[in-house]
This record gives structure tokens, sequence and C-alpha cells, in this order.
């Protein structure tokens, strides 16, 4: 007899990971399927970090790692902390995690009992929701829509503070929408966070290093609040390393020694090799960085451009990350060759069918008038896909 948890069936797939397996097996049948529904930089993993991993190899760092990481990677992510964000931590305050989303798991399920309530602030990246659920917690959605650049307002996250509210997560930049929050709408954030002390913010930050309006802000630069903020960080998309599946949380040393005694029982310790090739990646930083950061600003202007020349779809210019996520909903109710949009799922399968382009739909991110582009690919790829979405768009009627 088959029977599963409650709790497994009641959890949503991921709609990203789903798209580009139905990428995969089309491209399988020898389809020529563009995708453009990966969140993952198209980079290879910097010269200086492979060195520094078979370095690692041939040391023999191939035992088993202490729960929180080693040391000498969070005193890189500490001095990292103070020179790119000027913020203070010990490596006491940090705990290594397979990947930033290991980190965001480990801080719901040692913050959240069943009936607290997380806010959660539309577009959100797809895992938020169920990561909550699996938690026990309730997630309270705030939405912000295109008219808004996506970003919710001060006021709306006090109108949605109740006696339950547990947490705030915020991802900013953000992935769906790339949009970025100033250091002026968090600190009106911060000031309306500070009148509670029982909530306690998740800041998911893994798209720090693209970011195309300036520097960096995190609402744990605020001191009224440092102390109940859990900044979530990797190495994933900064360094293209998403393979490597190092992130990091750093947080007071009373609740990362809570998640190191989750991770013990859970996951254990981040891959060693993967460990040592972070410190060359975090010891290098925004430098680093910046060259694949420039790429994708010069493949965002190129996407947002060719989107703007297509009748009906409405595009912000994103801040940062590697999306767009254009507000679509004209189309719903148009048809061609016999297939109707009914909704964005729906132009999301037309466009893969029809023009061979993956994409994902807004729904998965909590609103359902958009889809989502990543241009973590070719120029040539992503001209050829532009091309191809303002034919299959341009023929609905």
């Amino acid at each position: 007899m088959e029977k599963l948890s409650e709790r497994i069936r009641k959890m949503a797939d991921s709609q990203t990971l789903k798209m580009s397996q139905k990428s995969s097996e089309l491209r399988a049948q020898g389809i020529d399927i563009i995708n453009l529904s990966v969140g993952e930089p198209d980079f290879n993993t910097p010269d200086i970090v492979k060195d520094a991993a078979r370095k690692a190899i041939d040391n023999n760092f191939s035992f088993y790692p202490p729960v929180p990481g080693f040391m000498d990677l969070r005193e890189s992510i500490c001095r990292k902390l103070k020179r790119e964000n000027k913020l203070e931590y010990t490596p006491a305050q940090i705990i290594v995690s397979t990947g930033a989303k290991n980190a965001l798991s480990n801080a719901l399920l040692c913050l959240i009992d069943p009936g607290d309530e997380v806010i959660i602030l539309a577009p959100y990246w797809v895992s938020y929701i169920d990561l909550v659920k699996l938690a026990g917690g309730t997630p309270v959605v705030v939405e912000a829509r295109i008219e808004n650049d996506f970003k919710a307002t001060y006021e709306q996250i006090k109108r949605a503070i109740t006696p339950r509210t547990r947490a705030l997560i915020i991802n900013s930049p953000s992935n769906p929408t790339g949009s970025v929050y100033s250091h002026e709408e968090l600190k009106n954030m911060a000031n309306v966070l500070a009148e509670h002390p029982e909530i306690f913010i998740i800041s998911d930050e893994i798209y720090e290093h693209i970011n195309f309006r300036g520097s960096h802000a995190s609402l744990a630069s605020f001191e009224n609040l440092k102390e109940r903020v859990l900044l979530i960080n990797g190495v994933s998309k900064a360094f293209a390393m998403t393979g490597w599946r190092i992130g990091y949380m750093a947080a007071p040393a009373w609740f990362t020694k809570a998640c190191i005694k989750l991770q013990g029982q859970t996951t254990s310790g981040a891959t060693t090799i993967a460990q040592k090739a972070s410190v060359a990646a975090i010891d290098a930083g925004y430098e680093l960085s910046k060259p694949m950061r420039d790429i994708f600003l010069k493949r965002r202007d190129m996407v947002v451009a060719r989107l703007k020349e297509i009748n009906g779809v409405r595009v912000k210019i994103p801040d940062g990350a590697f999306y767009v996520f254009p507000d679509i909903s004209s189309f719903f109710g148009k048809s061609a060759n016999s297939v109707k949009i009914n909704n964005a799922d729906d132009l999301c399968c037309y466009l893969l069918e029809q023009a061979h382009v993956a994409s994902v739909s807004g729904s998965a991110f909590g609103d359902p008038g958009c889809i989502r582009f990543s241009y973590a690919t070719s120029e040539k790829n992503l001209e050829e896909a532009m091309k191809r979405i303002k034919k299959a768009l341009d023929s609905l009627t």
C-alpha cells in the first residue's frame, strides 16, 4: 500500500524545476527549445575557485566537516559582511549550509510553530510558501503589482501584522521580478517592524551582487532590527556556483546554535571541497562577480527593449537579478490555432509548444497576470527567443 505523509501530499511541486524538466524532455525529442525558465547563471565557475577546490582535494579535505562549516569559511563570510555590507558578525553567528535554500529551511524550522503567521511579499520565490507550510506556519501574502514596481509598501506590511505574526520574508534583489528595495524603502519598513519586537525578518539576499542600481541595502543594517534579522546568502548566483551548493546564514548566536542542532540531525555539514572553494570566491568578492553582472545588464537591456516592441506586453525595467517579469494579462481570452489562452499557465504552455521557448507562469510566484523569463543565457539565444515570442504573441487574436 502506497501511503505518503500529509505534509508531502500537501506540498506543491517546484514549478521552475517542473518547466525545466519538460523543456529537457522536448529537447531529448529533437525539438530546439530555448530554456528561459532556469534561474541559473550560464557562466562557468571562475578559475580561482576551481583552483581552490583542486587544492582542497590534494590536501585531503575529504572527511566530515564541522556542522556549522569550516572556521576559515565562516571567517571569510564575516570579512565579506564587514567589507561589503558594513555589518559586524562573529563566526559563532554564521552557519554554512547546503545551499541558501537549506539555510532558509533551517531558519523557518527553528523559528516557526504551528499557527504562527509569516508575511511573504508577493511576487515571491516559489519555495517560500511551501517551506512556511512545512514548518507548520501560515503564509500571509502581501501583494504588489507592476504598477508599484512589484514592491510592497510599509503601510501594507503594517496592515498585515497580527498578534500571530512571527516572521517576514523579504527578497531583494527579487526573484522573480528583479525589483530592488532602496535604503529609504527599507528604512520605512524597519520603522514599522521596530514596533513589533516579536517579529523576525528573514532577509534573502542571494542576488546581492547582481544589482544594477547601485549599492545593496539590507534590513540587517538597521541597528533597531539587526538582532532579529536572519540574513540568508550564498555563492550560487554571484559566482556561478549553483552546483557547489553552499549557502549561509548570519544571525544572533543563540539562533545559529539552534540551526546547528537542526542541521546536525539532518544534512550535517556542507561538502568539504565546496566549502574550501567558497573561501576563494567570497574573499575575491564583488570584483570576481562584476564581469558577470555587467553581461547580465547588457542582456537585460536587450530583452526589455524587445519585449516593449510586443503589443500587449507590459514590462518594467528590473534593477537586479537576471529575470524579467512582464504582465501578459492582455492576452487572456485570445486564441491561435484552436488554442485559447485563459491564464498565464496557458500562455507558458503555448509559448513552449508553439514558440519552443520555456518560461514560468507568474501563478508560481503569486502574480497570475505575469510570466517570468530568465536572461541567464547567451545573447544569441535571447535574440532568437524574443523573435519567437513576438511571433507567437502577435498570432493571438
